[in-house]
């Protein structure tokens, strides 16, 4: 089966460049404008939609008109006491100790939260239901949870730049196997504003 994994829109923490996590962030005004202008290919578009239980990933799907069911396990990897905080600042104010723990790949874990080894051990089961479900699935999730299937799809390690560069406002299209493990088939499939004059 295929998943076919988006980013929700901007938030205001986004535009400031504030980590989220599991805070619960709405769209801000201008995110809910910039998923408005989005369109998903047909062929996604037919899919089974699911959603992180977030609002910010539930209001994305709302606006694309898609009925999305909320799937906990799709939550943003928890980012614990550095929620609301931004990297750069996390770096200044850390400086030897935040690099230390951001060369652990993908054991680097904030304080009180998870690191992303955590957050695909959250992902497995899921990933091994889609490997035997009857319809392909299209996901609002998080960056996060897409670099951690990402992960697991290419071998990345998370230490030093990622295979794949992945943009906001695209699609990510795994396949999965029967044993849950995803195959990465197209990366940054546009979702161009222009299909909307198509009707």
């Amino acid at each position: 089966m295929l998943i076919a994994l988006l980013r929700h829109g901007p938030t205001e923490w986004t535009e400031e460049g504030r980590i989220q996590g599991w805070t619960d962030t709405p769209l801000s005004a201008a995110g809910r404008d910039i998923v408005r202008r989005w369109c998903v290919p047909d062929d996604v578009r037919a899919f089974s939609w699911v959603s992180s239980p977030l609002r910010r990933a539930l209001e994305t799907a709302n606006l694309l008109g898609m009925a999305a069911r909320p799937e906990p396990r799709l939550k943003e990897m928890h980012w614990g006491a550095w929620e609301g905080l931004r990297i750069a600042e996390l770096r200044r104010d850390l400086g030897a100790a935040m690099g230390e723990n951001e060369a652990r790949g993908l054991d680097f874990r904030p304080p009180s939260g998870e690191s992303p080894r955590e957050l695909q051990a959250r992902l497995r089961p899921w990933l091994a239901e889609i490997g035997h479900a009857k319809a392909s699935i299209a996901a609002v999730c998080h960056n996060g949870v897409i670099r951690a299937v990402l992960s697991l799809a290419t071998g990345w390690d998370m230490k030093g730049k990622p295979p794949v560069k992945l943009r906001d406002a695209t699609i990510h299209v795994f396949r999965v196997a029967m044993d849950g493990m995803p195959h990465l088939e197209r990366a940054n499939v546009t979702m161009e504003p222009a299909c909307h004059s198509r009707t």
